[in-house]
């Protein structure tokens, strides 16, 4: 009931208050986007996010660009995840070669000499220390600086680590020095690659002796044969298919031809020098000529002879400096080839002027 005012001459009376009622919500059809083809109505209009564009759902014209995405970003990177029913809204693929969830939090510690950081900075640090992932941490580090000095590919580098995680999780080889495993690992991942490294290159990288290096490469090979096999097998019982080009294939020995990309780039030859330097070293495995000898003076020694042959004329004592191997070393792998010059060179290699068999020293 409302209340009675008693007014005074000439004063006007108050506003009377109450409950404002708010007026319905009503869609607005005022606005529309109409379609300039199909001039339907109402028009079928279609918002595809993933190129933001907005289209006509019945004659396709695009009709605007640059849609904004508006939806929820919830997704999930997780592998045991199979139900989408873990969501995570930000964050990164998590890294196959860690273990745990990866989703840590550092405290820091400067907060201007209070100290009370720093001891929650350290009890932080013991109730999340995982003595596993640090050593991965630390080896992997080692891993990337020795393929850095070297200038071995990412993907040699990564396939590196995977192999080095793979002894790790399995604890196979105790009492192994872990620079041992991890030089046996970069040796793999370079052949597997198709960037071979020598035992004399790995151990000048890591100072680890060559005869270490070469019994843990043996080593793991067996090793990394075996899991492959029982990984395999497994497949096999459940049903899988087994695809031939997939898991850990046996490497074989460095060849010539593949060590004669790598000098023949560090001594500033021209590509023609290295494809003809390959291909006599291909021809030179097929006649014999240098049956025993190792594949760092074979190279070498194909290198001395086409570098003269082709007019780019290398002494033996600069190859000497990149292939590892001392000069009198080429010098004599270099005359049993001048002495199968007939049966090695190709007539194709010297034609047109591009080189002249006369140039080829006699020692």
């Amino acid at each position: 009931m409302a209340s009675t005012q008693i007014l005074s001459p000439g004063a006007a009376p108050d506003p009377v208050t109450g409950p404002v009622e708010e007026e319905p919500y009503y869609q607005n059809l005022s606005h529309y986007l109409p379609c300039h083809e199909c001039k339907e109505y109402p028009p079928n209009i279609v918002e595809e996010f993933a190129s933001g564009d907005t289209v006509c759902g019945s004659c396709g014209l695009v009709l605007e660009g640059r849609l904004i995405d508006t939806r929820s970003e919830w997704r999930t990177f997780s592998n045991d995840d199979q139900g989408n029913d873990d969501p995570s809204r930000v964050g990164d693929a998590a890294n196959p070669l860690l273990n745990g969830s990866q989703l840590a939090t550092t405290i820091s510690y400067g907060d201007g000499g209070s100290g009370r950081s720093r001891e929650l900075y350290r009890a932080q640090n013991k109730s999340t220390h995982d003595k596993s992932t640090k050593t991965l941490l630390e080896a992997y580090k080692m891993v990337g600086a020795f393929c850095d000095a070297i200038n071995v590919p990412k993907t040699a580098s990564d396939t590196a680590k995977s192999y080095f995680k793979i002894v790790e999780d399995a604890k196979a080889f105790k009492g192994k020095s872990q620079e041992a495993i991890i030089a046996g690992c970069i040796f793999i991942a370079c052949r597997q690659n198709n960037v071979p490294r020598t035992f004399r290159e790995i151990f000048a990288l890591t100072k680890v002796p060559k005869k270490e290096i070469g019994r843990t490469f043996k080593a793991l090979e067996k090793f990394f044969e075996s899991k492959n096999q029982e990984k395999m097998a497994k497949l096999v019982q459940t049903g899988g298919y087994v695809n031939p080009d997939e898991g850990y294939n046996t490497t074989t020995s460095t060849k010539a031809q593949e060590l004669c990309v790598r000098y023949c780039s560090q001594l500033g030859l021209t590509q023609a020098c290295s494809l003809v330097s390959q291909q006599l070293a291909d021809r030179m495995s097929t006649v014999g000529a240098l049956a025993g000898r190792s594949p760092l003076s074979a190279a070498a020694a194909c290198i001395y002879m086409i570098s003269y042959l082709l007019k780019q004329g290398k002494t033996a004592k600069e190859i000497s400096a990149v292939a590892g191997v001392s000069d009198g070393t080429i010098r004599t792998a270099y005359k049993r080839l001048y002495q199968e010059k007939e049966k090695l060179i190709d007539p194709s290699w010297i034609e047109n002027g591009k080189g002249d068999i006369k140039l080829l020293p006699t020692s």
